[in-house]
């Protein structure tokens, strides 16, 4: 990896940080553990958009692990991780197949596989089958959440240099 590169996704990374920081700091958007809007997936939706979905993996990585040690616990690794890494791999399919031309859906895509990810993880460390009983809140919600950052990915796409 050459120099430019990596400093341009180290900046991606350190926005997706910063943006889930300010995230982090808002109050709850639903009473519903787990809900929040994922904004730092913005810039995930828009690595996939320009580059590679290693370059995608890479920075969400950087981010999640950095923002467990800042933010965090030890458990909201597992879960952002298995959340994150589903997520990303159903956005990279579904952005290849529509050849990258519809990030809203590709985004409504990877907040649905995102919350699914989540409550399966909460099931297998919970062993507690009932944790199931969000899943009518949060796939909607992150279809919906996938959508809003589908559409800012999408805008901001625009606005930013190619490199």
């Amino acid at each position: 990896m050459g120099t430019k590169k990596l400093t341009v996704l180290s900046l991606y990374a350190a926005l997706s940080l910063a943006i889930y920081a300010a995230e982090s700091a808002l109050p709850p958007l639903a009473p519903i553990p787990g809900f929040k809007l994922g904004l730092a997936n913005i810039v995930t939706l828009i690595l996939l958009l320009r580059g590679t979905t290693r370059d995608a993996a890479l920075v969400l990585t950087v981010r999640i692990l950095l923002s467990a040690m800042l933010f965090g616990q030890a458990m909201s690794l597992l879960y952002s991780l298995a959340g994150g890494v589903c997520s990303l791999f159903v956005m990279s399919v579904v952005n290849r197949l529509l050849r990258r031309r519809y990030p809203l859906l590709t985004g409504a895509m990877g907040g649905l596989f995102h919350n699914a990810a989540q409550l399966a993880a909460a099931v297998a460390v919970t062993a507690t089958p009932g944790v199931i009983a969000y899943l009518p809140f949060l796939l909607p919600g992150g279809i919906l959440t996938g959508l809003f950052t589908g559409l800012c990915a999408f805008s901001a796409d625009h606005f930013l240099p190619r490199s």
